[in-house]
């Protein structure tokens, strides 16, 4: 086998890192960075909404009524929608069970991860309740405290033995995992519910994701390390939306879409972009991937007709109005006639050639055509598939220092001055650093566990070489 290295300057001195080197590093870097046929996640937990609620919701709040879950479950499932959500798809192909969700009691199984998403949640807290606006009690904050008590709770049970041992997880799992995060579309449209302009919803965005960064800090101060972060789809291009807010025709793209709501939905993921690569800086052990959902999903609103789906704007599940939509009467509603129970908001004959399901979600047949489209990692950034046997060129394993290349900025980055050439990366200037701490709540009581200065943070700096920091060698 042919020696491989990268010579590395730091401060102008020459350094030769040898591949051996690179192996000694291999076990200590999180599996995103390496994925072969011989990587594998052990666990999914997942933080979100509607759009990767598995039953969280149902099992606080009731059931999600028939004909949701028909398409594949042939009951309901918890899910909002005819049948599976990316999430599941997410699961399968990393041959994992469903997630069971963190709020069912009844036939949940955790040992391969948990889901702690609820329909209708959101990043910051709403100060209302379900009734009221229909947005979840369990917001982002509430799912990691949910986390963080499963994660301590889940290992004294496991200690026990007996069936412990076979529905939940064990200590490993938790920093073996694959941590999948989505959410945000309630945060923008609760603005709008509050008769809010578009540029007084742009100006909360840094604050939600100010606490979407602090529980992203706060699950990698519990040991997580890979992340795969969804932005938010289009949300102008939902039949809810375009059925409850006022939109002017002059707002409405070729598609069909109410440009301003989708204009706050990209704003949102600009900045989410930017948050996350704020954060590969101060969290040095974690793989983030950020996957553009929302490019996906236009892609298949847009494109509708031509691969196969009817109308992308009306529901299929659903009574009246131009969208198939009715707030007040959403899908699976009943009504009295002639003291007899009858369904009038039901499914559309094939769900199977329709995108949306209810005016909100998507149809197990549109979450299947994403989901395909982001398992190769054409929609991510880095371009790193969800599974190494996805189908893109590019997934190698290279063992220069045992990283995947394209996460040395060879691949992806443009105007990169890096150079492959039979396995040596030549002429990378570093230099020594000092990283500042990270501020990262451990999830430590402070009247319990610490002093007050302490507050459970972990505030420790260290000495780097800022090419090795950054690109996590």
């Amino acid at each position: 086998m042919d020696a491989q290295y990268i010579r590395l300057h730091i401060n102008g001195i020459p350094f030769l890192v040898i591949l051996v080197v690179g192996l000694l590093l291999l076990s200590f870097l999180p599996c995103p960075i390496l994925c072969s046929k011989e990587c594998n996640f052990s666990a999914v937990f997942n933080f979100g909404d509607s759009n990767s609620d598995t039953g969280g919701l149902s099992a606080a709040f009731g059931q999600a009524p028939p004909p949701n879950g028909q398409t594949f479950f042939h009951v309901p499932s918890g899910r909002y929608s005819d049948g599976r959500l990316v999430i599941d798809f997410i699961a399968k192909s990393l041959g994992l069970p469903y997630l069971s969700p963190y709020l069912d009691t009844v036939g949940s199984n955790f040992s391969h991860g948990a889901n702690f998403a609820t329909a209708g949640s959101t990043i910051r807290s709403q100060n209302t309740t379900i009734s009221q606006s229909g947005f979840s009690p369990i917001s982002l904050d509430v799912q990691f405290v949910q986390y963080s008590d499963f994660h301590r709770r889940s290992q004294i049970f496991r200690k026990q033995g007996g069936v412990y041992q076979h529905l939940l997880p064990g200590e490993n799992d938790f920093s073996s995992a694959l941590y999948t995060i989505d959410i945000g579309q309630n945060d923008l449209t609760a603005g709008y519910k509050l008769n809010m302009s578009t540029e007084q919803v742009k100006a909360y965005v840094p604050d939600l994701l100010a606490q979407l960064s602090t529980t992203i800090k706060n699950v990698y101060g519990k040991g997580g390390r890979s992340f795969w972060i969804h932005n938010t789809g289009p949300v102008g291009c939902l039949p809810y939306v375009l059925d409850r807010f006022l939109v002017t025709a002059a707002q409405v793209d070729k598609h069909g879409c109410a440009t301003p709501f989708n204009e706050v939905a990209q704003y949102f993921n600009i900045r989410l972009k930017e948050t996350i690569i704020q954060l590969r800086n101060v969290l040095p052990l974690a793989a983030i991937t950020y996957v553009d959902i929302y490019s996906a999903k236009y892609s298949l609103i847009s494109q509708a007709k031509k691969l196969g789906f009817e109308n992308p704007l009306l529901a299929c599940c659903g009574h009246g109005g131009k969208y198939n939509y009715n707030r007040f009467v959403k899908c699976g509603s009943k009504k009295i006639v002639k003291g007899k129970e009858i369904v009038i908001a039901k499914s559309c004959r094939d769900p199977t050639v329709r995108i949306n399901w209810d005016g909100t979600h998507f149809t197990e047949a549109g979450n299947k055509w994403v989901f395909d489209q982001i398992v190769g990692g054409s929609f991510s950034d880095p371009p790193i598939p969800l599974r190494p046997d996805s189908g893109r060129a590019e997934w190698k394993m290279k063992p220069v220092m045992g990283v995947y290349l394209s996460l040395l900025n060879v691949i992806y980055i443009s105007n990169s001055n890096f150079e492959i050439q039979k396995g040596v990366l030549w002429e990378v200037e570093g230099k020594w650093v000092v990283q500042t701490a990270v501020d990262v709540n451990i999830g430590a009581n402070p009247s319990a566990e610490g002093s007050e200065e302490d507050e459970g943070v972990d505030d420790q700096a260290v000495k780097v070489v800022d090419i090795v920091n950054t690109f996590r060698l």
